[in-house]
């Protein structure tokens, strides 16, 4: 099957989500188009059956920004009369879902059929400005078949927009074969002094991701045992961030590490993850740490409790609960017992439920269903870009 997977580039869940599903997809025997302004973050290296295409979009000076929907638009139609894609897949309604649409439109009968899938900020943001709510429910209402990443999102995307087209659940996924505990030689002693334990965040850094209360969190941890707060990403609120760790005098405690291509080792040695943002959507950064072995302290916002399971994986604390979610973490922390437990559960809950082994067959049948088909795809001959 020919599958165009348009998505932004960036580190962003999102952007992971959209470029695994496509090296999954390839593995697979399907030959997949992936569409966007530049390589993908985790698509610099040659992978068999996956194009790369780039969104150019030109300066002129009748605009004042440059229209990149239709430029994408534009794209999206050369490369169906290049290869002829049976599926476009568009990962975010606005700008993504729209070209789709207009793409769609222009290529008229027998052209591609428009999947959507809803990955958080287009509806809990975007959809909730006037200013693009009709242009977003219109792009989702006009889709072949729309997904959402959690429950969470399928309910808020139906109570923030007049959205009629139905919604599936399609979580997101990892490769297990891929994210699991790892042992490298040497981690542990680069991150933390012997006996110290490790706390890990990994984020965008912006604002809803509420990076001072990871600081504020851990202020409270490393009063009670010796500890190091390892922070991995870049991102608008790092400055602040920073500050706030110098106030606090936690300089010498607080590791910050920029953007990692690879995690697995740093998740592998993190003795708790902390993630407590004001809104998830799902939480792909908790889904790698749980799979790494590592528990989590987490909001119960959004898609989070769909995720961490009270109890089990790690503790949920609402929004702001700075001390609450402390107090968790120092009780997990101080258990030995306790701990190998979550660690153990947060592993097992990813592999019965979020590997990719689960998940990409679920794409698979919903495009089958759109395209009316009920046997197995052909695998086409590859074409280059």
């Amino acid at each position: 099957m020919r599958i165009g997977i348009v998505c932004y580039p960036s580190v962003g869940g999102s952007g992971i989500v959209a470029t695994e599903l496509g090296k999954q997809l390839a593995r697979r025997g399907h030959e997949i188009h992936i569409i966007s302004s530049e390589i993908p973050f985790r698509l610099h290296e040659f992978y068999d059956n996956i194009y790369f295409h780039q969104v150019e979009t030109p300066a002129y000076p009748l605009f004042k920004e440059p229209p990149y929907l239709l430029s994408l638009a534009n794209k999206l139609v050369e490369i169906h009369r290049l290869v002829g894609l049976d599926i476009i897949h568009a990962h975010y309604a606005v700008p993504h879902a729209t070209a789709a649409y207009l793409a769609r439109e222009m290529i008229g009968p027998g052209g591609p059929k428009v999947v959507t899938t809803l990955h958080g900020t287009d509806i809990t943001l975007m959809g909730s400005d006037p200013s693009f709510a009709e242009i977003i429910a219109f792009s989702i209402n006009q889709s072949d078949a729309v997904t959402a990443v959690s429950r969470s999102l399928k309910s808020d995307t139906y109570r923030t927009l007049r959205v009629t087209r139905e919604i599936d659940v399609i979580y997101n996924f990892l490769e297990c074969s891929e994210w699991r505990h790892t042992d490298t030689p040497g981690m542990c002693s680069r991150l933390a002094r012997c006996g110290e334990k490790i706390i890990v965040h990994m984020s965008n850094f912006r604002k809803v991701k509420r990076v001072e209360d990871v600081v504020r969190t851990f202020a409270y941890i490393a009063k009670a045992m010796p500890s190091r707060l390892v922070m991995i990403g870049d991102g608008p609120e790092l400055s602040s961030c920073a500050s706030l760790v110098q106030e606090l005098g936690l300089r010498d405690r607080v590791l910050f590490m920029g953007n990692q291509e690879q995690v697995v080792p740093l998740l592998s040695v993190a003795d708790l993850f902390l993630l407590p943002s004001a809104q998830e959507s799902f939480g792909l950064a908790a889904l790698e740490a749980m799979a790494c072995g590592a528990p989590v302290i987490s909001s119960d916002a959004g898609g989070l409790p769909e995720v961490v399971v009270d109890g089990e994986t790690g503790f949920l604390a609402p929004v702001g609960d700075v001390e609450g979610m402390a107090a968790k973490a120092i009780r997990l922390l101080s258990d030995p017992i306790m701990h190998q437990e979550f660690s153990e559960a947060s592993v097992n809950r990813v592999r019965t439920t979020f590997c990719s082994s689960l998940i990409i067959p679920q794409y698979e049948d919903l495009y089958r269903h759109v395209l009316g088909i009920k046997e197995e795809f052909p695998v086409y001959p590859n074409v280059g870009d």
